[in-house]
């Protein structure tokens, strides 16, 4: 047995490679990471080598200290990862005042995890006090459709939100909360880090203004769902504006009350004001 046969890293090389399918992964763009259960890190051990130096992180997460993250790794590819996971992955360890790391395992190729890593533990430690610990994936990608809303629609939570929820029904189902959204940044440093940690302690989801989306979730298979549907309310967007006719019926403020009241959801009412997404 190697430790990419077990359930964690399967899970983790199979999400990575189902990103890459969607085309959402161009050259070495995007990242993706796991914070490990106790159990599953337990099972990990016997591959890692904790004797390597601590790095600085450039932010703290305290509440993280002594986790262990399944993580991509920077200038690696997607594509890659499934054939040699060695290479393109790693688990890193937080030290004990989450401010720095070790790698303990793989990243042969590089040796170091993504530059987004410090947005990944910033947003890490957000999501998990959000959800009382069950939040566990952060996912990054760049989605062509949902990139290109960035340049017609305001890069806010409420236009975000609102023209998602009314471009396909299962949206408001799939995120009630709406989404969060933040103007460009330059990428791979503290400050956007911070930026998209305010955004995640209410969202799970954070639009990134011409650059692409980063999604959290409890699990693998809910994080990619809430990506990909983002994906595909965005595509369905893109399309309706571009036949350039006149849009006849959407998905009225009420149709989304009565989805809540069916589903037994709280949905955000700041986003619920009348206004019209399409025009």
């Amino acid at each position: 047995m190697a430790i990419t046969d077990t359930p964690a890293l399967r899970s983790f090389i199979a999400c990575a490679h189902n990103g890459w399918l969607q085309g959402w992964h161009e050259r070495n763009g995007g990242n993706l990471s796991y914070r490990m259960a106790a159990g599953e890190a337990a099972a990990c051990r016997p591959w890692f080598d904790e004797t390597g130096p601590w790095l600085p992180l450039g932010v703290a997460a305290p509440g993280l200290a002594g986790e262990y993250f399944a993580v991509t790794g920077t200038n690696r590819y997607f594509q890659n990862i499934k054939e040699k996971p060695e290479e393109n992955i790693g688990v890193a360890q937080l030290n004990g005042a989450g401010d720095a790391y070790r790698v303990v395992w793989g990243l042969t190729v590089g040796h170091m995890p993504t530059s987004e890593f410090p947005t990944h533990i910033l947003n890490h430690s957000v999501r998990a006090a959000a959800t009382q610990g069950k939040s566990r994936v952060i996912y990054h990608a760049h989605p062509a459709d949902v990139v290109a809303l960035t340049f017609v629609l305001p890069v806010t939570a409420k236009a975000f939100s609102r023209a998602l929820w009314q471009s396909m029904t299962e949206c408001v189902v799939i995120f009630p909360e709406g989404v969060g959204a933040v103007p460009w940044m330059v990428c791979g440093g503290a400050d956007i880090a911070r930026a998209t940690a305010r955004e995640m302690e209410r969202f799970a989801a954070v639009i990134w203004g011409q650059h692409g989306i980063f999604c959290a979730g409890e699990d693998f298979d809910s994080t990619f769902g809430l990506l990909h549907a983002i994906d595909k309310a965005a595509g369905i967007l893109l399309k309706v504006m571009a036949t350039g006719l006149p849009v006849q019926q959407t998905i009225t403020d009420d149709n989304l009350r009565a989805i809540g009241g069916a589903f037994g959801l709280r949905i955000n009412e700041e986003f619920l004001d009348g206004s019209a997404v399409f025009h």
